[in-house]
């Protein structure tokens, strides 16, 4: 009886990630901010241990989507806006290492409080990323060149913050700071996105290792796994429809889902 039990549990956990692991590969985000409601609701993980399990998920997605997404933006391309990750870098690795050793001081009670604020907050962005449009493709939003790369660094202190805090990439954030302040394609933003988020998950995910809730990993094996192999399989499923899936419908429907799932969950959460 226990061990179906656990097949059933880690057969909702391939299936939920392979769904959430599709955005990876069709926008450039991670989708751990998904993923931690459903670690918490739906598989009962504890906060610091979902983020925890979160961040180690979400390094994977990340990792392979930039590869699924070669096709459509490659390498040499990324290259190109190579002055653009390095400067949201700057601040983000700051941001994840900070935001990451705070938490663990943090109590249950207010981590939920953060949590759900930021969730809400991701919420609204994506839903008015859907009904206004952005700023023009290839103006940046300030033209001194400084006042532009202080303004990348600040961004991106922000940016890691958040992703530690919620184990997400954070490319909901990446992205429009892409678009909006750097000019940058969408797609291209997409993809520079996951080159920022990756080392940011990495400082995060090592801060986190001084906690004891990092034995989650362990304990959660089974789980862990189920959700690594769906990841992949839905970010490469994600990356082969890039295109093809209008993103301001897709924003709305995972805006909407966002703000539901995230006070379902963490505003009852104990």
């Amino acid at each position: 009886m226990a061990w179906r039990m656990i097949r059933h549990r880690n057969s909702g956990a391939f299936f939920s990630s392979s769904l959430i692991g599709s955005l990876g590969g069709l926008i450039g985000l991670g989708g751990a901010e998904f993923r931690l409601p459903v670690l918490v609701g739906a598989f009962g993980v504890p906060t610091l241990e979902a983020v925890i399990l979160n961040k180690a998920i979400s390094l994977v997605v990340v990792s392979s989507a930039m590869l699924f997404r070669s096709h459509a933006i490659q390498f040499s391309t990324l290259w190109s806006a190579s002055a653009v990750v390095f400067n949201l870098l700057a601040g983000s690795l700051i941001g994840a290492w900070w935001a990451a050793g705070y938490m663990q001081r943090l109590s249950a009670r207010w981590l939920n409080r953060i949590i759900l604020l930021l969730l809400l907050t991701l919420a609204v962005l994506m839903l008015s990323e859907a009904f206004f449009p952005l700023r023009t493709v290839g103006q940046p939003l300030l033209d001194n060149p400084w006042l532009l790369r202080l303004a990348g660094v600040v961004a991106g202190l922000g940016i890691g913050a958040v992703a530690a805090v919620l184990g997400v990439a954070g490319g909901e954030l990446l992205i429009p700071t892409g678009v909006l302040l750097f000019g940058l394609d969408i797609k291209l933003a997409g993809s520079v996105s996951l080159a920022v988020s990756l080392p940011t998950m990495i400082v995060g995910f090592l801060r986190y290792r001084q906690a004891s809730a990092f034995t989650v990993l362990s304990q959660e094996r089974g789980l862990l796994w189920a959700m690594v192999v769906g990841s992949i399989a839905g970010s490469a499923l994600g990356s082969q429809i890039l295109g093809i899936v209008p993103a301001h419908a897709l924003m709305i429907g995972l805006g909407g889902i966002l703000l539901l799932s995230a006070y379902k969950v963490f505003s009852h959460a104990h």
